[in-house]
């Protein structure tokens, strides 16, 4: 009895089958060793695979939270069929995958308030879910803001100029898809989130391009939670500037500020993806304070 009461005790992780709108989500739920303090959602960004996150949704467990990775679908676990085949869009990631996963994640652990921390597009399109934004009980949002070309530094416009103008829309309309791993850039996704990746990221207003179309009109009310919104100084994809003015998406919501400066936490660098490195771990509670 008491080696069961020890395994009972322990913190566990499990795959969930997470269903969403005619796709089929692979997810990962993690679950603390004791009831949770709230059940977090694990929005993620554009490219990265779920389980990048895993050593922070560990963390997270060890500080008494459940936990929900997934991917998008089409992409990482949750990839089938052709990609060139594939009809998903960063609308469709945002305005049908996040809230399934929320449900699904609001299912394995009733009861518990429910966290959404979005990193990048995963803080984005909470203004476009409706019922699920409503129910949420704290978001927190991580280098995440409506960007545009001519955010980047200079230093950086290279890069994003061949990604949006050059090497990045010729290999996606020759193959079907955005072959990330040839040029380098990551894992293979969709043409359909590429091409509205950089519709976004190349028109002012972002994604207000497709309110009408792909989006429905924002919803002002949909968050009344409180919202932290976490820049990164170092992040040159996505600078603070371009954070800041996401908050202009949350109107009705208590909203707070972040910058993680690499020199406060040890490191020397940072960027846009690096906080969720486990290398980076010093900066976990800060985004989560």
């Amino acid at each position: 009895m008491k080696h069961l009461r020890l395994a009972e005790t322990r913190a566990t992780q499990e795959p969930l089958t997470i269903e969403a709108d005619g796709a089929v989500l692979a997810g990962r739920l993690y679950r603390p060793a004791h009831a949770p303090t709230a059940a977090i959602v694990i929005h993620g960004a554009t490219g990265v695979p779920q389980g990048y996150y895993k050593p922070f949704a560990e963390w997270l467990t060890r500080e008494g939270y459940a936990c929900l990775t997934y991917d998008y679908r089409d992409f990482g676990a949750s990839a089938s069929g052709p990609l060139k085949e594939s009809k998903a869009t960063m609308a469709i990631w945002g305005r049908l995958d996040q809230p399934a996963a929320q449900a699904a994640l609001e299912a394995a652990v009733p009861g518990a308030p429910v966290w959404a921390i979005g990193h990048s597009l995963g803080g984005l399109m909470l203004p476009f879910q409706g019922d699920a934004a409503r129910r949420l009980s704290r978001v927190i949002t991580v280098a995440s803001g409506p960007v545009h070309f001519s955010d980047h530094p200079l230093r950086y416009k290279p890069v994003t100029a061949a990604f949006w103008y050059g090497a990045g829309p010729a290999a996606t309309a020759i193959c079907g898809y955005l072959p990330g791993k040839a040029l380098g850039l990551g894992p293979n996704l969709p043409a359909g989130v590429y091409w509205q990746w950089r519709r976004w990221c190349t028109t002012p207003g972002f994604n207000a391009c497709d309110v009408g179309a792909d989006l429905p009109a924002p919803d002002d009310n949909a968050v009344r939670c409180p919202v932290k919104v976490v820049a990164v100084a170092d992040d040159v994809m996505v600078p603070p500037p371009a954070v800041w003015r996401l908050m202009q998406l949350y109107p009705e919501a208590h909203k707070s500020q972040l910058t993680l400066r690499p020199a406060d936490f040890g490191l020397k660098k940072i960027g846009h993806i690096g906080m969720f490195n486990g290398k980076n771990a010093a900066t976990w509670p800060a985004i989560i304070a």
